[in-house]
């Protein structure tokens, strides 16, 4: 009788158990989101994270908190959002950092990349473009490479520290092109910038939004998008793809959640993330700033963040860069 009875009551339980996460998964949400960003407030990620909050909360009905946790290339963020509790409101915005890169970069995490998160979609793609000071004496990709083999570690480029996405878009650029360039980091993007308009370094690849400024003044130069697909914002500028047909780089940004969120919640989040990227001013704000708006399921973002892992893993591993 017992060997009946214990499948029975393991049975109710259950049912118990999923019974009140789907009471609490419609009655979702019934207090504050908290979004969590990891980096400083009025930085891109930032920017972008408050337009999706602003819209969300609208939808939702409930207040949509923008939280910055920065240091650690993302780690902290990433970490505090692993040891919340796993019920929709503790959010992660994610950027290539906590996911993707991080695990090649550290021998140690707070948290495991790969089972302690809860894919919810897509966000953003965020264009990157090649720029060069004006003095650099190459107006295409072609010449840049051309040059940069004529002067092998001549030409420095710049980025927003190791591990940044523009330092492994240099990376891949200087991988992908068999040249020798030089690799400057900086302790963020604005310092970056300033040498590069000084002309102490000679070349840079970031976020469209950094540079647009620059380019419509002609303080610098665009060689080449580094997506796909032209930027809206400068039509005439080719892609790195004309000229090194396997090249793509780009900032993936996305919201997770803890692992173990009930499916509903993931699912209504979900919806509500795809309905903000289709509203036409969140989407007019974000093609403005050179961003892509993306949207789409929670199985798509999973497959998306393997396939980024792996492609970086192997740049970093190539490059020997490490942020220990």
């Amino acid at each position: 009788m017992q060997l009946v009875m214990m499948p029975v009551r393991i049975l109710l339980v259950g049912a118990l158990i999923a019974a009140n996460s789907g009471v609490s998964a419609q009655e979702y949400p019934d207090r504050p989101l908290h979004l969590i960003v990891p980096f400083a407030a009025s930085g891109g990620a930032d920017i972008i994270a408050r337009i999706v909050a602003d819209r969300l909360a609208k939808q939702l009905g409930q207040q949509v908190l923008v939280e910055n946790k920065p240091g650690a290339g993302g780690t902290i963020a990433a970490g505090f959002v692993a040891k919340s509790a796993p019920d929709g409101y503790t959010l992660l915005y994610g950027t290539p950092g906590a996911q993707i890169v991080n695990p090649y970069l550290m021998k140690k995490l707070p948290y495991d990349p790969a089972k302690d998160f809860a894919p919810i979609a897509q966000l953003v793609v965020v264009q990157k473009i090649l720029v060069v000071h004006p003095g650099v004496a190459a107006r295409s990709v072609k010449e840049l490479i051309e040059l940069a083999k004529a002067h092998p570690g001549k030409i420095n480029y710049g980025s927003a520290g190791i591990g940044a996405s523009s330092h492994l878009a240099g990376e891949l650029f200087r991988s992908s092109a068999d040249i020798q360039i030089v690799h400057v980091p900086y302790k963020g993007t604005a310092q970056a910038l300033q040498d590069l308009l000084a002309g102490n370094i000679q070349m840079a690849i970031d976020s469209i939004s950094v540079f647009a400024p620059y380019l419509r003044s002609g303080t610098l130069r665009a060689l080449a998008v580094t997506t796909r697909e032209r930027s809206p914002l400068f039509p005439d500028v080719p892609v790195m793809a004309d000229t090194l047909p396997d090249f793509e780089a780009y900032s993936m940004n996305y919201v997770a959640a803890r692992a173990g969120t009930p499916r509903p919640i993931v699912e209504r989040l979900n919806g509500e993330i795809n309905a903000v990227l289709r509203n036409p001013d969140v989407r007019e704000r974000l093609i403005g700033m050179g961003i892509t708006p993306a949207g789409g399921t929670p199985e798509a973002l999973e497959k998306l963040i393997r396939s980024e892992a792996e492609k970086w893993k192997s740049v970093i591993e190539r490059s020997g860069a490490t942020a220990e």
